[in-house]
């Protein structure tokens, strides 16, 4: 059990960290013309792929040894900003419900993507 523990649940960890970001960060460069009314800042389309190429770039760090602390802590602020900046303000809009999961999903993968920081700066 300490082998699986010590060697699989990391990589693991990593990859279950890696892909969303990755496919989040294909899906704004992919619909960045869509998605950029949700930006609430000025220059939504740049933002939102500047930030697909931020997630993009952030899933391929942590797989990167002497790049995977610091992807994982800057990937995690990223996503953290998600959620406080278009997921938490849109809860008590006409789709509420929607935002809160994507608000509490947004927390758990910004948390993996500090945990797997912590075990870069480990290894």
């Amino acid at each position: 059990m300490e082998t699986i523990v010590k060697k699989v649940l990391p990589i693991a960890g990593k990859v279950l960290v890696a892909l969303p970001a990755l496919f989040f960060g294909i899906g704004h460069l992919s619909n960045g013309g869509q998605m950029a009314a949700m930006v609430p800042v000025p220059g939504g389309v740049f933002w939102v792929y500047f930030t697909g190429i931020c997630l993009i770039a952030g899933a391929v760090g942590l797989f990167i040894p002497k790049l995977a602390q610091l992807a994982g802590a800057l990937l995690g602020v990223l996503i953290l900003i998600f959620a406080f900046s278009i997921h938490l303000p849109a809860i008590n809009g006409e789709h509420g419900q929607e935002h809160l999961m994507l608000f509490f999903k947004d927390l758990g993968i910004a948390g993996g993507a500090w945990l797997v920081a912590v075990l870069a700066s480990k290894s």
